[in-house]
């Protein structure tokens, strides 16, 4: 049973993501394979982020390898997304998708006219971790995969930066490690 409270609409700007144990959100090249076999979501899981998610906030990169904006939560969520590119002008225009060339705070403050009092979903590890680095993640919501993938695409890395602390919401002690233990599925 988990502890984790279902998420609520309120206008946040939510990084959220499946990850491995291992930190990883993709494998190389957006690969997401591993996601299709050994991997179980919990009872509601999809439900609630498709009723408090009023836009996404993704890269060009993962637009890329997925374009497709009707695939959003198995297609059950039809909000606008907003894509963040340098290069909007060789984007495939695509229906509910706006390509921007701006900077993430504009980005963002685009993405919460555009959800109407509901979440922003930022699908994308870079634009995460700039929003983050400015303050404008109001909270991190990561389900955890077990499964080790050993490389791809990390959630958060910055060489050479400094801790970046969270508290987690909905406990006691805000600060407690997460304990979490597994064992190698047989082969």
């Amino acid at each position: 049973m988990s502890d984790f409270a279902p998420q609520t609409a309120g206008g946040k700007v939510l990084w959220h993501f499946t990850m491995s144990l291992d930190g990883f959100v993709a494998g190389p090249d957006h690969d997401m394979t591993w996601m299709e076999t050994g991997i179980s979501e919990r009872p509601g899981f999809a439900k609630q982020y498709v009723e408090t998610t009023g836009a996404v906030l993704g890269g060009r990169r993962g637009w890329d390898m997925f374009p497709d904006a009707g695939s959003v939560y198995g297609g059950d969520w039809t909000g606008p997304v907003f894509v963040l590119t340098h290069h909007p002008e060789d984007a495939t225009p695509a229906d509910r998708v706006t390509f921007l060339n701006c900077d993430v705070a504009e980005a963002v403050r685009i993405a919460l006219a555009a959800a109407d009092g509901r979440n922003v979903e930022v699908l994308s590890p870079d634009i995460g971790r700039q929003l983050l680095e400015r303050g404008l993640i109001d909270e991190i919501d990561l389900h955890i995969a077990p499964v080790l993938l050993g490389d791809g695409i990390r959630l958060y890395e910055h060489l050479g930066g400094r801790p970046i602390y969270l508290h987690r919401v909905g406990v006691d002690d805000p600060t407690a490690e997460v304990d979490v233990r597994y064992r190698p599925a047989a082969a």
